[in-house]
């Protein structure tokens, strides 16, 4: 096993370079750049533009170097310094920009994940087991529901729910007294009871997803062989399918880490926006559309970083649960 991990984070080490230099490419795609973004800000502002101004910003923000000038630059920052280069809209450097906005991102999303494994899995063995059942029923009316609405809707309706018949603020993650207060079991508090809206909201597409993959998969299994031959031999039902079909079929779930991962950076961007949650994926956007290159770049190289790990993870934990996978 040692020698496997060695072995794939030896091949993760080009993967990376080439990710940095596609990444880099990406954002330089769109015509113009910062500067340009910049100008067109202050002429619909009405302002008036010197080009001697703008030929000095392209060359302090190194605009007129070669697309190669740039990416070395960037490049030999990260790995030399851990630099990630300076935010041009913030006047900040990239990296404080994205560590603070991971605690906040990582609890959201590690908390929704948890929420779609604690839910799919038992509805998904039900449904498995009690096929054409009224439960069963329900359960796959509900999963077609959280598949066809779309998250930002059910923001909403969460939303008015909660400070209609609750009374409680909504958007963001704390109450305006709790936003800049030190922490305290007052400010944890709070934090849950905001917590658990983005939660359901994220969780609902995938947990509906889970329940049909997992009802289908372990479906499969139960018709299998050495299921029939087992219950033949007077095992409990409740042991036979949850000591065997059901590990076989909790690989979806472990293969769901390998996307997962760069979704705490880039995923339910738009839900973030209608919950005015403080995450990474609306900072993400707002960096595309303002051209800010090296805090775009930098989350797009953090994606892939994560894929990579995710992946990683997943291919190791599907060979520990799976005794049909092996290290090669």
């Amino acid at each position: 096993m040692l020698n496997y991990v060695i072995r794939r984070i030896f091949y993760m080490i080009p993967t990376l370079f080439g990710l940095s230099m596609i990444a880099f490419m990406i954002i330089q795609l769109p015509p113009g750049d910062y500067v340009t973004s910049l100008i067109a800000s202050m002429q619909d502002s009405g302002a008036n533009v010197d080009p001697r101004q703008v030929e000095r910003l392209r060359e302090v923000y190194g605009f007129n170097d070669p697309i190669y000038v740039q990416y070395f630059k960037w490049i030999s920052g990260i790995l030399l310094r851990g630099d990630f280069g300076y935010s041009f809209e913030w006047n900040r450097p990239v990296a404080d920009l994205i560590w603070e906005r991971m605690g906040s991102t990582l609890a959201i999303s590690i908390a929704s994940l948890l929420f779609v494994w604690a839910v799919a899995l038992p509805i998904g063995i039900y449904s498995a087991m009690r096929r054409h059942s009224v439960g069963d029923y329900v359960f796959t009316f509900i999963g077609f529901i959280g598949l066809a609405v779309p998250n930002f809707i059910l923001a909403l309706t969460l939303m008015y729910v909660s400070y209609r018949f609750f009374g409680q603020s909504v958007g963001g993650l704390y109450s305006p007294e709790y936003i800049d207060a030190p922490w305290s079991w007052g400010k944890f508090v709070d934090l849950l009871s905001h917590l658990w809206i983005p939660i359901i909201v994220i969780g609902t597409s995938g947990t509906a997803a889970m329940i049909r993959i997992l009802r289908a998969t372990l479906t499969d299994e139960l018709h299998k062989p050495y299921v029939i031959t087992a219950k033949a031999k007077g095992l409990p039902e409740y042991k036979v399918v949850v000591k065997y079909p059901v590990r076989i079929a909790l690989n979806p779930f472990v293969s769901a880490i390998g996307w997962v991962l760069p979704d705490l950076v880039s995923g339910v961007t738009i839900t973030a926006i209608v919950l005015n949650l403080p995450t990474a994926g609306p900072l993400l956007l707002r960096a595309l559309i303002s051209q800010d290159m090296y805090l775009a770049g930098s989350f797009i190289l953090l994606m892939g970083v994560l894929t990579l790990i995710g992946m990683l993870i997943s291919d190791l934990l599907l060979a520990l649960l799976d005794p049909r996978i092996r290290f090669t």
